[in-house]
Formats: structure tokens, C-alpha cells, sequence
């Protein structure tokens, strides 16, 4: 197969789809791949680097749309992205539909088959794809929250972790999946004090007995997460219905409630967000601020740690590259149910049932 790894072009987002080394494994089973110039320069893999492992390097995106069948990204095609694909071309990446309407109409229109990262599942029903990018935005989540609790970042003026007779900063992380976990290490590590909200039982059971009780945990309602809200520093969105829109979890009426200054980091921002108020930023833009409680939305958060989050996700993608390059699509997710799952656009339709249910359609 003939597989096309195109420079990313969303606002300072410097991930590569496919790292030297997974080139090298494609090149090996014997497809050709086209990198587009310059596509990992951000981060350090110079086109050299490709045409040593046997790629062949393209001088833009055009060429390798034109060159390739399958195109390999990370993140959602942006609309010039999308004028490019015709309906031959398999996508795989990210897409993250249920909050972006435009995107999937574009999808459709363009006749091509887009499988997506985030909802292919495994043996055990979790998300292999999205949980490398889940552990870096979770970890991220409580650095980037930590540093906008300082007052020259508009926040109260906190240490995360206080001081030797200074109470630590209060974290609440709403949802315990992947990246509530991680958020959870990381906040501890700050010396936080941490509480951790899940609608399971058996996730809350199985998350207090990892942490051996050093994490807060409590069943998640409105009602209660209201009532943990007025005394929180920083509060960490993590929550996840695979292909789904994301629910609100703190309304706007809730940052009334609010401490000004407080800090709401929206890890859930790429399937809408978990705050109402919320909306997606960028790296250029990371924060704003709503009835005095600072916002942080960014949509590609793994984004700025792009050498780590490359290799993180490259390891979990390439198995899943070589089945679509060496059977094609419909046969490796014919053989493959939990990939199957991942497939969100063919034939000029929505057919995975959360996005589509999301989306109205």
C-alpha cells in the first residue's frame, strides 16, 4: 500500500504520524510511504532520517494526498486537509467528531474512509490508541494547572503542593479513567491535596486501593461536585464516552461558586469539553477567562510535548498501520471487532452510533 504521512498543521502542533522507526517497519513489509518535507524537522526527525528507513520524501502535502491510499496523521484533518482527500484514501488519526460538525460534514463529502484513533477498541474494551495521549494530557493537566494558579499567570497565588505549614492547593479530577489516573499521580507528586470523582463503583474501589487511600474518592453527581467546587484550586475535566460528546459537569451558574482565580483545565475539550463555559484554545491562546475563573481548553494538549507524545503514540498506532496497509480496510476490521470500532466515515456517512447520535444524524 501506498501510505502518506503529511506535516501537521494545526496551530503549533509539531507531531509526526509515524516516527523513523515505524516508517522502517512499513518500508520492511513491503509498502512505500511518502513523508512530507519537513514533517518532523519540529521535533528533531529531519527528512534524512525517512529516506534512511526508505521513505521517500515529497515536497508538500499535495503530493503526498496525490501519492498516497492511506494518509497517517495525529491530529483531525483541517479543511484544506480535508479539499484533498478523495473517496480512495483510508484516514487514520484522530477525529474526535461528536464536537466538530463542519469536520464530519467534510468527511462525508469527500467520499473517503476515515477510521479513527480514539474509539478502536481492544480485547478488554479499552481505547489503546487514545490512552498514550490520555497519560500525557492527564500529566500535562496538572502541570499546566499548577502554573496558572500563580499569580503571574492570573491565578490566586498558589503553590500546588503548599509549604511547610501551609495547607496544600484542594485538585478535584472529574472522571477516573486513563487520564484521571494520571492526573491523580501527578497531583500527588505536587503533594496535593487530591479528590477524584468516577460515576463506578468499581473504578472508584479499584483507584483507592492503587493509591492506597492517599486520593479522596467519591461518586460522581452534580450535587456533589457542586458542593466540592467553592473550596477547589484547580479542578482537572477528564471524562469520556467513547465517539460521544462529553457532559457537562460544572455549569456556568457553578463558577459563581467559585473562588476567583480558580483553575478549570478541560482535558475533554477535543469531544467538546466537560464545563459548560468551556471552548477550544491553542497553544498560541491557551486560557481565557469566565466570571473570574480561568479556563484552560487547549485541543491538542499533548501537542506541546510533541517528541514525547510522537513516540508514545507512534508505538500504539503502528501495529494498527500495518494491518490496514497489508489487508486494506474492510478485512482488517472484519477480522478485528475493537478495530472495527474505530471506523467513523465510509461512504459518505457517519456510521460510528455515539458520533452520529452526537452530531444529530
Amino acid at each position: 500500500m501506498r501510505i502518506g504521512v503529511p506535516k501537521e498543521i494545526k496551530t503549533l502542533e509539531f507531531r509526526i504520524g509515524a516516527t523513523p522507526g515505524v516508517v522502517q517497519r512499513l518500508v520492511r513489509e513491503g509498502h512505500q510511504v511518502y513523508v512530507e518535507s519537513g514533517a518532523g524537522s519540529g521535533i528533531g526527525l529531519l527528512d534524512q532520517a525517512y529516506i534512511d528507513v526508505g521513505a521517500e520524501i515529497l515536497p508538500d502535502a499535495d503530493a503526498v494526498f496525490e501519492a498516497a491510499e492511506m494518509i497517517v496523521k495525529v491530529k483531525e484533518p483541517q479543511a484544506v486537509e480535508i479539499a484533498r482527500l478523495k473517496p480512495h484514501h483510508i484516514l487514520f488519526t484522530y477525529l474526535h467528531l461528536a464536537a466538530d460538525p463542519d469536520q464530519a460534514h467534510g468527511l462525508m463529502k469527500s467520499g473517503c474512509t476515515a477510521v479513527a484513533y480514539e474509539t478502536i477498541t481492544d480485547r478488554a474494551g479499552r481505547l489503546p490508541l487514545l490512552a498514550p495521549m490520555s497519560q500525557v494530557a492527564g500529566r500535562m493537566a496538572v502541570d499546566v494547572g499548577a502554573y496558572h494558579l500563580l499569580k503571574p499567570a492570573g491565578g490566586r497565588g498558589l503553590l500546588l503542593g503548599g509549604a511547610p505549614g501551609v495547607l496544600p492547593a484542594k485538585v478535584l479530577i472529574l472522571g477516573g479513567g486513563v487520564a484521571g489516573k494520571h492526573a491523580a499521580q501527578m497531583a500527588l507528586g505536587h503533594r496535593a491535596d487530591v479528590t477524584l470523582f468516577d460515576i463506578s463503583p468499581a473504578r472508584l474501589e479499584e483507584l483507592d486501593d492503587q493509591f492506597g487511600g492517599a486520593v479522596k474518592t467519591c461518586y460522581s453527581t452534580h450535587d456533589l461536585v457542586a458542593e466540592a467546587l467553592p473550596t477547589a484550586d484547580l479542578v482537572i475535566g477528564c471524562v469520556l464516552i467513547p465517539g460521544a460528546a462529553a457532559p457537562k459537569l460544572v455549569t456556568r451558574a457553578d463558577l459563581g461558586r467559585m473562588r476567583p482565580g480558580t483553575v478549570l483545565v478541560d482535558v475533554a475539550i477535543d469531544q467538546g469539553g466537560c464545563f459548560e463555559t468551556s471552548h477550544a484554545t491553542t497553544h498560541a491562546e491557551p486560557t481565557f477567562v469566565v466570571d473570574d475563573v480561568i479556563h484552560y481548553c487547549v485541543a491538542n494538549m499533548p501537542g506541546a510535548a510533541p517528541l514525547t507524545s510522537t513516540y508514545a503514540l507512534s508505538a500504539a498506532t503502528a501495529p494498527y498501520m500495518s494491518a490496514l496497509a497489508a489487508k486494506g480496510v474492510d478485512r482488517a476490521l472484519a477480522d478485528d471487532p475493537g478495530f472495527a470500532l474505530g471506523l467513523n466515515v465510509k461512504d459518505g456517512k457517519v456510521v460510528h452510533k455515539a458520533a452520529a447520535e452526537s452530531l444529530g444524524m
